[in-house]
């Protein structure tokens, strides 16, 4: 098994990464290429989709040298990505007729909410793709640059420009210009794709005045799709696995069964709970999506999506300058054995899932005399915690599903503080893996199940292993009561802001 390897390619909002995995799932070597954010105007944000492609083969190159590993043992590649990005390429010339626009853009918001206002269409929308009329989604980016680039909408219209979220553009730039194709994962972030037709819409695709022609072809997220040309590697290796980053992190923690769920800990935070064969409706504005597809079998996913968790610990470090590094929090949130009633809700950009509460502002709440810094700074880890709890408790209730146990990876889950509250607060156990890998060892889990390398999910379980598991210290009693008293904090901080 070792003398085998997946190639694994992880291309996220700042960086892109190449890690080599061998049969036994551990990380062999890493590349890694950070590219240039660009920022033309205030709450716009995009990428040079050529410059991403050349941080990834940078890394891809890093990753081979570190490893002195042939060519010949790389059986397949994986590709996980940022989602919702959106790039339009010519297929004549393969050259991008504009930056990729970045799923944080929000240059089409104004457009998006005339459509809000029309209930007919939100209601159509959210039934045929389980999403929400966002700018974070594809489908405006695309129609954004149909109407704003000089002649783009009549070469889409004669056919002539496809667009793709960014594997897309990978595996068009790895094959050689010869492959246009996504993975069932990404179709379903692009506010284009029918989650329950499995096709491009006609009704969506009219609405944004997007020529069906440019859309890419839809293929499992675990199979070979294509083969990369020999030019880049030299001979062909089978592009073997898809998936969207956050549907890749459920996949690597091995969240294959309907009510596994799992956490990322990032800047913010995305919850992902398997669904299983049907996708289930949000009463509490989580959104439905696809997890992946497999030998055409769809499994999807509930997600809800939390904006500030990691970051409001870089908060602390940069604005409030309480600590000097991140890694401080840890030790000082352990000084004390409580907040002493102290709550921060780090609505710093409004409230996500479940209160999608854009006019919420961050607010530190039941401060007195003998308040000092580590009461903040606990105060700001066990936000992430219960913010955590606010989703998952809306998931069970979506679903029906008893959820056990809570896989995490992400950076800010290394705090053994926030993992040991974290399992505290929701009264289930944290497991956490070994590798923290997870969204890559997902598009790597992907790409050799469909190879052959593991060939079903028991190996995948055996290869997936636990680092360390929290289990729940404190009484119901006192959970419900430090849980109602963030609840009261929420309530405190929510439509702070009047609407304009």
């Amino acid at each position: 098994m070792a003398t085998q390897y997946i190639l694994a390619l992880d291309q996220g909002t700042t960086s892109s990464r190449a890690i080599l995995f061998d049969g036994n799932g551990q990380v062999v070597a890493t590349g890694q290429r950070e590219f240039q954010q660009i920022y033309p105007q205030p709450g716009w944000v995009e990428h040079d989709p050529e410059e991403i492609w050349q941080s990834v083969w940078h890394a891809i190159e890093e990753c081979l040298g570190h490893a002195s590993v042939s060519v010949d043992a790389i059986t397949a590649i994986g590709i996980t990505n940022q989602r919702e990005t959106a790039v339009v390429w010519n297929k004549t010339t393969g050259r991008p007729v504009y930056n990729a626009i970045v799923w944080q853009c929000r240059r089409t918001a104004d457009f998006l909410a005339e459509l809000r206002s029309q209930d007919r269409v939100v209601d159509m929308i959210r039934q045929k793709t389980g999403l929400v009329i966002d700018a974070y989604f594809s489908a405006s980016k695309v129609a954004w640059i149909l109407d704003h680039v000089p002649d783009a909408r009549s070469l889409a219209e004669a056919g002539q420009l496809v667009f793709g979220t960014i594997d897309s553009w990978l595996i068009y730039k790895l094959t050689g210009g010869t492959a246009h194709v996504t993975d069932y994962s990404n179709a379903a972030r692009t506010l284009l794709y029918n989650i329950h037709t499995l096709s491009w819409d006609e009704e969506l695709l009219t609405l944004f005045r997007i020529p069906p022609s440019m859309c890419p072809r839809v293929v499992d997220s675990s199979g070979v799709c294509a083969l990369s040309s020999p030019g880049w590697l030299g001979r062909e290796i089978p592009i073997a696995g898809i998936a969207g980053d956050q549907q890749a992190a459920l996949f690597g923690q091995g969240c294959f069964r309907p009510g596994d769920v799992k956490n990322t800990y990032g800047t913010g935070s995305f919850l992902l709970m398997n669904t299983g064969s049907g996708p289930v409706a949000s009463a509490h504005g989580l959104l439905t999506t696809i997890a992946w597809g497999l030998a055409g079998q769809i499994t999807y996913a509930l997600e809800g999506s939390i904006f500030i968790t990691g970051a409001i610990v870089q908060w602390l470090r940069d604005q409030l300058q309480i600590i000097r590094r991140a890694e401080e929090s840890e030790d000082l949130a352990l000084s004390i054995d409580t907040t002493q009633g102290v709550y921060v809700v780090p609505a710093l950009a409004g409230l996500g899932a479940p209160y999608w509460d854009s006019y919420a502002r961050g607010t530190i709440i039941g401060l007195t005399r003998g308040t000092h810094r580590a009461h903040i700074v606990r105060a700001a880890l066990e936000s992430i915690a219960y913010q955590t709890r606010d989703v998952l408790d809306v998931m069970v209730q979506d679903t029906g599903n008893p959820v056990k146990t809570l896989r995490v990876d992400g950076g800010a889950i290394a705090n053994r503080f926030l993992a040991q509250f974290q399992a505290d607060i929701l009264g289930r156990a944290v497991e956490r893996p070994q590798v923290r890998e997870t969204t890559a060892m997902g598009a790597a889990f992907l790409a050799g199940l469909a190879t052959g390398m593991w060939p079903g999910f028991e190996p995948l379980e055996a290869v997936w292993r636990l680092d360390e598991v929290f289990t729940p210290k404190m009484t119901e009693q006192q959970r419900e009561a430090l849980y109602r008293g963030w609840l009261k904090a929420v309530d405190r901080a929510r439509n702070w802001v009047d609407p304009a």
